[in-house]
């Protein structure tokens, strides 16, 4: 595998004292109202407890459960955390999202209205002698092919069109069903096997041609600390209905932290 990753950001070091900040798998709107309510509100006290040391914040990806933009209409609710992204922003921290298989329809809505630019694929950062890939990860690695196959159907423009033409009403609610085939009720059930960990196997192929001190994803549900190689490890962040974890970076050293309310 000789695959290039764009590099979304390259810095000789970070300012003294700041750190960058990672998450993934939120899920909001999933399983119901009520405890996603409460795990958004989870999430802007995490945030209020690192923005004053935030250098930046990247977000790898199923944020929401599910999420569609038509050209007038998005799915309503996730007010608090929308509000407290923009703050961040405004206040100079910039915020990165990533899509995720759950929430691949974001198209303009979080650029326009906060400011927020929306990344589709693995991307590399630089800091000063250290390199992080970093993404969501559903996709990455051998098998899978029936989700590859189906992600590129939702990927058509083709598809994306006719779904649009979909009432918002009915179209959310399908994609609310769809979604409710998820894992992420319950995660902790799921065993992990690093033989067969197809992020595992996709960080062994790059790493043969292409040194990353980490790499950090989502999507896999499970808080793991991989090592890679003597030099290399991967990172999983998990998710935050049954955990609250998050990765910290401060320029030399990346961890694996858990946020307790």
């Amino acid at each position: 595998m000789k695959e290039k990753f764009p590099i979304l950001e390259n810095l000789e070091a970070l300012p003294e004292g700041k750190k960058i900040y990672f998450a993934s798998d939120f899920h909001l709107g999933a399983p119901n109202h009520g405890s996603s309510l409460e795990r958004e509100k989870k999430l802007v006290h995490w945030l209020d407890s690192i923005q004053d040391d935030a250098h930046s914040i990247f977000l790898l990806g199923d944020v929401f459960d599910f999420w569609f933009e038509y050209k007038t209409a998005i799915p309503k609710g996730f007010i608090r955390f929308q509000a407290k992204l923009l703050e961040l922003v405004e206040n100079g921290i910039p915020v990165t999202l990533f899509t995720g298989n759950h929430d691949m329809w974001l198209f303009d809505y979080f650029p326009k209205e906060l400011g927020i630019p929306v990344i589709r694929e693995s991307v590399e950062l630089r800091i000063g002698s250290k390199s992080l890939l970093i993404g969501h990860g559903d996709g990455l690695g051998p098998g899978d092919h029936t989700y590859k196959f189906l992600k590129r159907i939702f990927a058509n423009k083709t598809c994306q069109w006719l779904f649009r033409m979909i009432h918002p009403d009915l179209g959310i609610r399908i994609a609310h069903a769809w979604s409710r085939r998820s894992r992420i009720s319950n995660t902790k059930s799921h065993g992990f096997d690093e033989e067969t960990e197809m992020l595992i196997h996709f960080c062994n192929e790059v790493e043969k041609d292409q040194h990353h001190d980490y790499y950090v994803f989502g999507h896999r549900h499970l808080p793991l600390e991989i090592e890679i190689s003597d030099s290399s490890k991967y990172f999983n962040l998990g998710e935050w209905v049954n955990y609250s974890f998050y990765g910290e970076f401060n320029g030399s050293q990346f961890e694996l932290k858990e946020f307790k309310a």
